[in-house]
């Protein structure tokens, strides 16, 4: 009996030839926003080990909404020349070319990891950034986001349009919308951020407001054929936050608004959050929402082994697994996993001589 990780996934006009993602994973390698051959190397190096879809990490659709001054960023057409390169790679090798497009909100401008993932000085190379309300991230942050207006939200849904026609140009076929681990539209989502009392903030409605009106937005440019992804946060893991009842209430209107699949992370939201960790800790989250939404979902969260990822499509948890720092350890993942689940799959033909 084939194994269910190897077994193709239709979404729309495009078909996954196994149910491995690689989750988008900064690099902080980009110049102004620019790939180069290091995202083409690392992406392309998971396309010909072997994974289904490959998912570019968050990409700012503009400068204030990186994480980092070396994220990748998808503002500008010329950007669009090198992610174009890549993602025929990608398809060059059977794999899906994905991108998930991202607004940092109060937690952009900061340095890379390995520089000390610090607030940046707004004097030197930092910037003023923005959010649903006036709240830091830190209490001691030396500069309070700025409250968007309905101008500048109505920029952030612009930008959101024009990436999204740019992501089209660059060859893309899947599109992920990501309102997780405490960017903007996650800032919106919650009340332990979002403490506005106009129409994007309070109840539930008006805090989703944003989300769906950047879903519309890009729904309106990105083709109607191809896949649309949301990444949410399932819950903040913090009193009074953003919960999992919520999620799938959230989850149950973007299906309405013809999202196909919803990747189900966790966290990230605030500097308080208790986080239980331990292997699929978040894949309850990824159930409760396919389950009680009625829409295909991605697990995430400490998923490293071939049986444990295939018990989780056995158990009708989740459509599609992801993997992160895994995926970093082995970028040929999918070629040991069928290895390990007894599945012949095709490998590169420069490599076949390896294969036995």
């Amino acid at each position: 009996m084939a194994s269910l990780l190897f077994t193709p996934l239709s979404i729309k006009k495009i078909t996954l030839k196994n149910r491995i993602v690689i989750s988008p994973m900064c690099q902080y390698s980009a110049i102004d926003g620019f790939a180069n051959d290091w995202h083409l190397v690392h992406l392309g190096s998971r396309a010909s080990g072997g994974a289904g879809l490959i998912i570019q990490e968050a990409t700012a659709v503009s400068p204030e909404g990186r994480i980092s001054p070396a994220d990748l960023g998808l503002w500008n057409d010329e950007q669009i020349v090198k992610l174009k390169q890549i993602n025929e790679f990608i398809v060059s090798q059977d794999s899906v070319p994905g991108i998930q497009l991202a607004h940092a909100g109060r937690k952009a401008s900061v340095s890379a990891p390995w520089l000390g993932n610090k607030k940046l000085d707004i004097s030197n190379i930092g910037w003023q950034t923005v959010s649903a309300s006036a709240v830091p991230y830190h209490e001691n942050e030396p500069y309070l986001p700025v409250a968007l207006d309905k101008t500048g939200i109505e920029k952030v849904i612009s930008d959101f349009k024009s990436a999204t026609k740019r992501a089209v140009e660059a060859g893309f076929q899947v599109l992920e919308i990501h309102a997780a681990h405490g960017y903007l539209l996650h800032q919106f989502l919650s009340p332990l951020t979002n403490v506005r009392t106009d129409e994007y903030g309070g109840s539930f409605e008006n805090r989703i407001r944003l989300t769906v009106e950047i879903t519309d937005a890009v729904q309106s440019v990105w083709p109607s054929d191809l896949p649309l992804f949301v990444r949410i946060s399932a819950t903040d893991w913090a009193e009074g936050g953003w919960n999992p009842e919520e999620s799938v209430q959230l989850s149950k209107i973007l299906k309405e608004k013809g999202v196909d699949l919803i990747d189900v992370s966790s966290g990230g939201l605030v500097s308080h959050q208790q986080i239980q960790l331990g292997p699929n800790y978040q894949v309850p989250f990824a159930e409760k929402v396919k389950k009680e939404a009625n829409i295909l979902t991605g697990a995430v969260g400490l998923i490293t082994e071939a049986q444990q990822a295939e018990e989780i499509l056995e158990n009708g948890q989740a459509d599609l697994v992801l993997f992160a720092r895994e995926s970093l350890r082995n970028p040929n993942l999918p070629l040991d996993f069928a290895s390990a689940l007894s599945e012949d799959i095709q490998w590169p033909k420069q490599y076949e001589r390896a294969k036995n």
